[in-house]
């Protein structure tokens, strides 16, 4: 029977073979060129032979030059296949490190809100980077190697048996004890690499956390306790990093003094063989470059070794992620929207537990297209929980919610959140310009459009103020506008979206009175007649509403409307 830990091993390593698969052709392709500059490489101590036993012992001047121009001839092909080749894992290399980087951050996208919650952005930050990394650089750099490697082996120990089968078991012989040291020492790589690990994940989230916070730490005069937390996890990192690079020392040195030690038997033996006529000093000069061959690759082949074990480390951080199963899936055979949706909500029954602390306990609420409704609540009392439900980042525990009669559990997923729309308290903007990000949730509308929903949300006088319009660069998080301009960019990106319904979640509180007005007739002007949900504790907010409800316990109440 398979452990757990096995089966998951190979689950993560089929995984990342998958990618590898997808590029054979290229990988071939550098295989058997890597051969062909190998077989270059072999054959040149044979041309030193030549040259020397044959042409400057025999004194056979043809034999010399014929010798010298093959060699060079050799060492120039072998030069250009090794920048062909270079060109050629650099760029299948890239192409597999992008694709696992790719797959897991689509995957990552799946994932319910509660997962990034949970998980550290600075965790998921090394994992996604420093690990991935490490996968495609032993996937890729360490599996060409060792092949290429191992056959170079093969041909110099062919050709050292060939020269001298004595010789060939002198240098060997020490290479079982080299092979057991770092197999004992296997379960201590593992361990100082998963700890440093998880070291960096803890400094990269410190630093995404803090970094963004520089305001607040400032305010609280905290500059130098910060520092000092940042010193305490980088002198744990450089406890860790010192074992581990220490013990990379032992698992590299050991080996290598051991095969110095063979070449030294090899050269004493050996010379006395040329000595006593059993050898030629050309054979024994030919020897010595084919050892010098095959030790490269036996100390590659064991540095290896050591490498799968960090590279594992890293395969099982990633694919911890990787096998988080989202919680919400888009049905295999979705319901579409019926033509001439109106945009209908229905909350019936409907129950609903965070980690085994209810929430919403058989809430019924019905919404009719075209209405507006406001809703309020103490904080915790799941009105976030309810816009979740809406666009179906949870499913309820129990009942259900329909879009004009249809359970959301058999929409299309991507439709659904395009036709139930969210602006919230903070408009998400990215780095980059005016235009992309009012078109980030309908990338395929031209400018023309873009432009005209900018219009239409009041967006068009900011854009005339901005140096380059709507090609203008916002900055980081869009700092580039204030908060009631970063609303009229969610409301020109609902506006865009064309949707049933649409929810205001908090999403004028964080701005004045004069604004906050003026953005809240904005959206009655423009989203007339469309089904609109208001969230708030303000009541200017949700004055003019169609209805008020309470969320109290878990259910819903009717309240006498404001003004």
């Amino acid at each position: 029977m398979i452990g757990p830990d096995r089966a998951e091993d190979r689950r993560a390593v089929a995984w990342l073979l998958g990618f590898i698969s997808r590029q054979q052709g290229p990988l071939l392709r550098i295989l058997l060129v890597a051969l062909g500059s190998m077989a270059l490489v072999l054959v040149q101590p044979l041309l030193t032979r030549m040259l020397i036993d044959r042409g400057i012992i025999a004194g056979d001047g043809g034999t010399l030059i014929e010798a010298g121009l093959l060699m060079l001839g050799a060492a120039v092909a072998a030069a250009f296949l090794g920048w062909f080749n270079r060109y050629q894992h650099v760029s299948v290399s890239a192409d597999i490190l992008f694709a696992l980087r790719r797959d897991l951050f689509q995957h990552l996208l799946r994932l319910s809100p509660g997962f990034f919650q949970r998980w550290r952005s600075g965790d998921l930050l090394a994992r996604m980077d420093g690990d991935v990394a490490e996968i495609q650089r032993f996937a890729v750099d360490g599996l060409l190697a060792a092949i290429s490697t191992a056959l170079g082996l093969v041909g110099a120990l062919a050709l050292m048996l060939m020269l001298s089968w004595q010789l060939s078991l002198i240098a060997f012989f020490l290479l079982p004890i080299e092979y057991l040291l770092l197999r004992r020492l296997r379960p201590r790589v593992e361990a100082t690499t998963r700890a440093l690990r998880e070291r960096n994940s803890d400094l990269s989230a410190f630093l995404v956390e803090r970094l963004p916070a520089a305001k607040m730490i400032q305010a609280s005069g905290a500059e130098a306790r910060e520092a000092a937390a940042l010193g305490e996890l980088q002198g744990a990192f450089k406890g860790d990093l010192m074992r581990q690079q220490m013990l990379g020392y032992v698992t590299g040195a050991v080996p290598g003094l051991l095969t110095s030690a063979s070449n030294v038997l090899v050269f004493m033996i050996g010379g006395w063989m040329v000595i006593s006529g059993a050898l030629t000093l050309g054979t024994l000069i030919a020897f010595s470059a084919y050892l010098g061959r095959a030790a490269g690759p036996v100390q590659t082949l064991l540095g290896l070794y050591v490498g799968a074990q960090r590279a594992l480390v890293s395969l099982r951080r990633v694919h911890e992620l990787r096998s988080v199963a989202p919680a919400i899936e888009t049905p295999a055979d979705p319901v579409p929207l019926r033509e001439g949706a109106c945009g209908k909500i229905h909350f019936e029954e409907v129950h609903f537990a965070h980690e085994a602390a209810p929430l919403l306990n058989g809430l019924d609420l019905v919404i009719e297209p075209g209405e507006k409704v406001g809703l309020i609540g103490l904080s915790g009392a799941g009105k976030s929980t309810l816009i979740d439900l809406l666009q179906r980042h949870h499913d309820p525990t129990s009942g259900r919610v329909t879009l004009d009669g249809v359970d959301l559990r058999r929409l299309d997923l991507r439709q659904l959140r395009q036709k139930v729309v969210v602006v919230a308290q903070e408009t998400v903007l990215f780095r980059g310009t005016l235009l992309d990000n009012i078109r980030y949730a309908a990338p395929g509308v031209d400018q023309a459009a873009v432009r005209h929903a900018a219009a239409r949300a009041r967006l068009d006088h900011v854009a005339d103020t901005l140096p380059e319009r709507y090609e203008t660069d916002l900055g980081s998080g869009g700092g580039r506008l204030s908060g009631g301009e970063r609303q009229r960019v969610a409301i020109a990106r609902a506006l865009l979206q064309d949707p049933l319904v649409l929810i205001l979640d908090e999403a004028t509180s964080a701005i004045d009175t004069a604004t906050e007005a003026e953005i809240i007739e904005t959206v009655d002007r423009l989203f007339a007649g469309r089904t609109r949900l208001l969230i708030s504790h303000r009541p200017e907010t949700l004055r003019g509403v169609d209805r008020l409800v309470e969320l109290v316990d878990g259910k819903l109440y009717e309240r006498p409307r404001a003004g």
